[in-house]
């Protein structure tokens, strides 16, 4: 290997990288999966409704909520972030069923 890619290379390792994200623990890992699927589950239900300002109102809410909370890092928190959701979006499927049916 040529000195300056060695060179380069012992530099980049040296350095951390902007690109690579702090790895989180395991709980950290399912409540972000268990959000994901609450944001999931929100998307298909919000695409039943037929298109009108009350989809678009409905969707820029819940993606304002899980913008405003994209940094929270406490597991206590994001547990009833999480729980607080799913009970809003419990009523909001409610009204979205009314919309549908």
């Amino acid at each position: 290997m040529r000195s300056s890619l060695r060179l380069l290379a012992a530099i980049a390792r040296d350095q951390p990288s902007k690109l690579r994200k702090p790895a989180v623990s395991f709980d950290h890992f399912i409540q972000r999966q268990r959000v994901l699927g609450l944001w999931r589950e929100i998307v298909r239900a919000l695409n039943k409704i037929p298109n009108s300002s009350t989809k678009v109102e409905l969707r820029n809410y819940a993606r304002e909520e899980f913008d405003r909370h994209r940094n929270v890092t406490d597991l206590q928190h994001i547990r009833y972030l999480h729980s607080t959701g799913k009970s809003e979006f419990q009523t909001m499927r409610r009204y979205i069923d009314e919309l549908v049916g």
